[in-house]
């Protein structure tokens, strides 16, 4: 009668870490060849744009933005494998209030920044040839 409970025991064990690895994210080499000849691909578009000066300058620094954000998006999907369904959605979570505060923070400090330009006092033209 004891082994039955050992065995149970064991049985239990090993169903734990089955259900654990099952949440777990593994990538198969299918899955990172795709992310690395996306991000080969997301990094030579911008390249090509800048070498040839086919786009003008605002246009070339737009799609390199744009490819950037791409990239950041295939290198979570394809190399850190976050998405809603790890860890039962906390770390897309995290990363989003992540994104949210710095992006709060940037808007703020660019805020404050601007105003505090606007409101300042103007420099007297006296002032103005001492320090250029």
């Amino acid at each position: 009668m004891s082994a039955t409970p050992a065995t149970h025991g064991t049985d239990h064990a090993h169903a734990h870490d089955d259900h654990h690895e099952a949440e777990m994210p593994h990538g198969s080499f299918k899955g990172y060849m795709i992310g690395f000849i996306l991000s080969v691909i997301l990094t030579a578009i911008p390249f090509a744009l800048v070498m040839t000066g086919v786009l003008d300058r605002s246009t070339t620094v737009v799609a390199i933005l744009a490819m950037a954000v791409v990239q950041i998006f295939v290198h979570m999907v394809y190399f850190l494998h976050m998405n809603f369904k790890v860890e039962g959605g906390w770390s897309m979570l995290a990363l989003i209030f992540t994104v949210v505060f710095v992006l709060i923070t940037l808007a703020g400090s660019i805020w404050v920044m601007y105003h505090m330009n606007t409101n300042m006092m103007p420099m007297s033209p006296a002032a103005m040839a001492q320090s250029g």
